[in-house]
């Protein structure tokens, strides 16, 4: 799941990059040219964030390979730092562990973080006007207010909501 997230999150910040943005320093931005998700990973002592580089030009299959990988040296504490610290856009999955909303906390140096809560089902009015179930997901992004506003995150979770409901383009 953690790899679809990923690249489903890449996709749409493909349309939105100013959301891949950063105020690194404090007095200036960064607008990163790469997408490099980074996706919090739970180790013994503490949590570490793999990266997945240029997550928005990789193919799902072999995006997934490679988050194995980051996950298996993060557990034996084998990363390099260019594994874990060239994210531009952070990634916080809980929902394995049934978590279903929760706020992540921005690491320094970086524009945005994303919380990923556990899928549900939940009743929704269908488009033909009646009751339905359907399985939804809750997210939230924390974001530096200093480069990243509002209204641009609200965009982006609407590219990101319509990727994740039709995945066609995730598995190119």
């Amino acid at each position: 799941m953690s790899a679809l997230l990923a690249k489903a999150t890449a996709l749409a910040l493909v349309k939105h990059p100013v959301i891949n943005s950063s105020c690194r320093d404090g007095k200036s931005f960064t607008y990163n040219s790469s997408i490099n998700i980074a996706v919090a990973v739970a180790i013994d002592g503490g949590l570490i964030t793999p990266v997945l580089q240029d997550a928005d030009k990789v193919d799902i299959y072999s995006l997934s390979r490679k988050w194995k990988e980051l996950v298996d040296k993060a557990r034996a504490k084998q990363l390099q730092p260019h594994e874990y610290n060239t994210g531009t856009f952070t990634l916080s999955n809980l929902g394995m562990f049934g978590v279903d909303r929760f706020d992540a906390i921005l690491p320094p140096g970086t524009g945005a973080i994303m919380a990923v809560g556990a899928s549900q089902p939940t009743v929704v009015a269908t488009k033909d006007g009646r009751i339905g179930m359907k399985n939804q997901m809750q997210v939230n992004v924390t974001a530096d207010h200093r480069v990243i506003y509002g209204a641009d995150l609200a965009q982006f979770l609407q590219t990101l909501a319509k990727i994740i409901e039709d995945p066609k383009d995730l598995t190119f």
